[in-house]
């Protein structure tokens, strides 16, 4: 659009300070509680917080001030840590949301500007056109053809006419523009606004739990379930042996904090939260963080043609005109009154203020070719909007001495389906048109007619045109195209083109980018004939899908889903809206890309490039394997913390309370940031984007996975007890002994940290992976380790015993040899060629 289109200019930089100031910003304010309060409120009714005050509050009772203070600073050390992830997760999804704020047009200055549409202000003229949701409550001032859909304030779905002209010429907030385009002043902003008075806010959207999501927190619950009954079992043991209520309680404790496995719903959280915020800087917004779980899992992609796989660059390339049966290239050949007939019948049969690039390069046509601009001398009288299957739109022009203008431009088949052509034409019509679409343009059928007097038949198809030409667009491949889907066929996902253009010209374009299957292609009304079975076979054999309009994608979409497929969606239009919705991943164009698809999107790419999708798939892919490896860690090493806790004690061994809390919360305290942290920044895997995509229903609960980390863990229960027995039969103390087992579940604990890197990649490879955070992390887990055997105090607060470098040889070992035998396992994999 260009900035003359209007004689509007707009308020000045002036008048909008004025009148923010005056009637504030445009947004409607919600009330909610800080997020800091919201994390310390979530943070207090957590089992492990609720277990550290407990046993706290023991020691203060039993006088044993010492580690009453410990546990006190392990519950703010605890608290700083929960809080830290917290901050983390919601600093990464408010970055996400400011981005998805959607953008509004004004006219300010003369000029037409793109901003947020919390910018706007009271007094503003906005321009508003079909696929974008209004911003802000208004009046038309000028209009196009312009529908809106307002079921958001009066649940009707049916789109309703507004004019400038007509008693009805209000706009309301959060409605959408369904066709044409206007031009409106703003009345209400905000809470002002009639979305606003009612108490509806787009903002609360209640974010549904996933599967995944759900299935983490029924572990969790049957952990507490169980700890709690395993808890109440030590209990009965140690006060039968004691009789003494606190130290029962105490020791209970203990077994309690190395049950409950609290980092698996932080460890989640922080993934899905943090692989948003980078897929985010990547230019990926991700709208809900549980798309993020979903990409990883996507089978098949449905993606646009034009703008997609092409540059969205129309540029008016040929004409063919009828009456002469004549081919012209605008580039090369002359061009006569004919075609310039053609061109000036086309663009009146266009938007007089184009948005569509078809229209935009047929209005630069006629600017260039018409040296007397008549435009300015007729205004829309009358016009029929895009309809039809295939479709088409028809405007009528009068200027002020009743000279009139009637054109009709749209898909070949229906511009000829309602003009008088005889069996030769129709064949010199065909003909330019198989030529065209062969060599990959967009073409567009044009034809005009006349009619006295104002009574318009009240349908379009009623009109008996005159069919001068056809106009062919061109718009060429992007250039990555072809690598992008050998990315996509390589990862197992297949692609499918799903476009409203035709088959030939659709063929070509996806030959010339290498696309996989473009021999095959199947047309809408024939998909929409076709009963469901029949067409969940077809869907996913055909790669091509042309004259597609919305009804038809949706039922692409479900037919693939109920081949459980998981599926993408691209799109742009307000057409495209009800498919993304139904995919399990809706992908909207940044750029290009209406409002209602953004909206309708689970997914927006900035910068309109099919390639980031190979990226957000790869992060995706990335994100669940290392959520997965998190959470294998923390199954792992908390199941020899619970044995080595709960074993000596049922079995009636010599030291029966190996462990004290202040042993376990240290633990817990290395653990945390190990599976968050470490985990989390871990880089892909160089064999990711090669293995076929996961099924959606499958996540780390599964037997093998489950079985991998249970037995990983009674690996190192083996080497912890071993080397407790090993210090018992050679007569060392209970220090002795309790300073050997927490070293071998210390070592257990860094060399589990550097294999479950990686299931299938040896150490040795993994070890050269980019992530600081494992040396950081390792380095101060051995620092403080050290200090705990080395500084007097410490080891005695510890209950522990400075070692001789025989017994820390041989703790350490053991501890190494409980995980590294892990590694034998992954070299029979790699040398079977199975795939992790």
């Amino acid at each position: 659009m260009t900035d003359s289109t209007t004689t509007i200019t707009g308020l000045s930089e002036e008048q909008v300070l004025v009148s923010r100031e005056k009637h504030g910003n445009n947004r409607i304010e919600v009330k909610r509680a800080s997020g800091f309060w919201l994390a310390m409120k979530d943070l207090v009714k957590e089992p492990m917080f609720i277990l550290l005050l407990a046993t706290s509050s023991i020691y203060f009772i039993m006088g044993e001030i010492g580690d009453g203070i410990f546990m006190a600073a392990a519950i703010v050390l605890v608290a700083a840590i929960g809080l830290y992830q917290d901050s983390r997760s919601r600093n990464a999804l408010a970055a996400l949301k400011s981005l998805t704020q959607p953008n509004g047009k004004v006219i300010r200055d003369g000029l037409v500007k793109e901003i947020s549409i919390e910018e706007i202000v009271v007094g503003d003229y906005i321009m508003i056109e079909e696929g974008t949701s209004i911003p802000a409550d208004g009046v038309i001032l000028q209009s196009n053809d312009f529908s809106v859909n307002e079921s958001i304030l009066t649940g009707e779905s049916m789109p309703v006419s507004k004019d400038a002209n007509a008693d009805d010429r209000q706009v309301f907030q959060g409605t959408n523009v369904v066709g044409g385009l206007a031009i409106c002043q703003v009345t209400d902003i905000g809470a002002k606004t009639r979305l606003g008075k009612i108490g509806k806010s787009l903002e609360d959207i209640i974010e549904e739990k996933t599967p995944l999501q759900i299935q983490i927190s029924n572990f969790v619950k049957k952990m507490v379930v169980a700890g709690t009954i395993v808890f109440l079992v030590v209990w009965a043991i140690n006060f039968y042996h004691s009789n003494n209520v606190l130290d029962s309680l105490l020791k209970a404790l203990t077994l309690a904090m190395s049950i409950l496995p609290e980092e698996i719903p932080v460890a989640f959280s922080t993934f899905m939260a943090l692989g948003a915020w980078r897929l985010m800087k990547m230019g990926i917004i991700v709208k809900q963080t549980k798309t993020v779980e979903a990409l990883g899992s996507a089978t098949v992609i449905c993606t646009d043609k034009t703008g997609t796989i092409t540059e969205n660059r129309m540029s008016l390339a040929q004409v063919y005109v009828l009456k002469s049966d004549k081919t012209t290239n605008l580039d090369e050949d002359e061009i006569g009154a004919e075609e310039t007939s053609v061109i000036r019948a086309a663009m009146w049969a266009s938007e007089p203020i184009p948005f569509d690039p078809m229209e935009v390069a047929l209005h630069d046509a006629y600017t260039k070719l018409n040296p007397t601009d008549e435009r300015p001398n007729y205004h829309l009288i009358h016009e029929y909007p895009l309809s039809g299957n295939p479709p088409m739109m028809t405007h009528v022009f009068q200027n002020k001495i009743g000279d009139r203008i009637i054109a009709v431009k749209g898909a070949p088949e229906a511009v000829m389906h309602v003009s008088n052509l005889s069996l030769k034409e129709k064949h010199r019509i065909h003909k330019a048109l198989e030529t065209f679409s062969i060599e990959g343009y967009r073409v567009l059928g044009v034809g005009v007619t006349s009619m006295d007097g104002d009574d318009y038949p009240k349908n379009q198809h009623d009109f008996q045109f005159q069919f001068v030409g056809l106009v062919a667009f061109y718009d060429p491949p992007k250039v990555n195209i072809n690598e992008v889907f050998e990315a996509f066929y390589q990862a197992g996902i297949n692609v499918k083109i799903v476009t409203g253009d035709n088959s030939a010209t659709t063929a070509t374009i996806a030959k010339q980018v290498g696309f996989r299957g473009h021999e095959n292609t199947l047309n809408g009304d024939e998909l929409m004939n076709m009963p469901l079975e029949e067409l969940a076979g077809k869907v996913q054999q055909t790669n091509i899908f042309t004259r597609m309009f919305p009804e038809a994608k949706v039922k692409i979409i479900n037919a693939l889903k109920s081949k459980s497929e998981i599926v993408a969606m691209t799109g742009d239009g307000v057409n495209d809206g009800p498919a993304l919705k139904s995919a399990h991943i809706g992908i909207a164009m940044g750029k290009k890309g209406s409002e209602i698809a953004k909206q309708a999107s689970s997914l927006i790419l900035m910068e309109d490039d099919l390639s980031k999708m190979v990226d957000a798939v790869a992060m995706g892919r990335k994100i669940y394997t290392n959520l997965k490896k998190a959470i294998q860690y923390i199954i792992s090493i908390h199941i020899p913390i619970i044995l080595t806790v709960f074993l000596p004690l049922v079995m009636g061994w010599v030291y029966p309370n190996i462990f004290s809390p202040v042993h376990i919360i240290f633990l817990e305290l290395i653990m945390g940031p190990t599976c968050s942290i470490i985990f989390e920044n871990e880089p892909m895997e160089k064999n990711a984007m090669l293995q076929k995509p996961r099924q959606f229903t499958t996540t780390f609960f599964n037997w093998n996975e489950l079985a991998t980390s249970i037995i990983q863990g009674i690996f190192i229960t083996v080497g912890t007890l071993f080397i407790y027995q090993f210090s018992v039969q050679n007569g060392y103390n209970e220090p002795v002994t309790r300073t050997m087992v927490f070293m071998v579940l210390i070592t257990s604990n860094i060399f589990l940290t550097l294999v479950n890197r990686s299931f299938y990649y040896s150490i040795f490879t993994t070890i050269g992976y980019k992530n600081p955070l494992v040396p950081l992390i390792i380095g101060v887990t051995v620092a403080i380790t050290a200090l705990l055997l080395c500084i007097s105090p410490l080891t005695r607060f510890f209950e522990f015993e400075t070692l001789s470098w025989q017994l820390l040889l041989a703790s350490v070992s053991v501890g190494a040899a409980s995980v590294l035998w892990f590694e034998v396992v992954k070299l029979w994999k790699r040398q079977g060629k199975q795939r992790p």
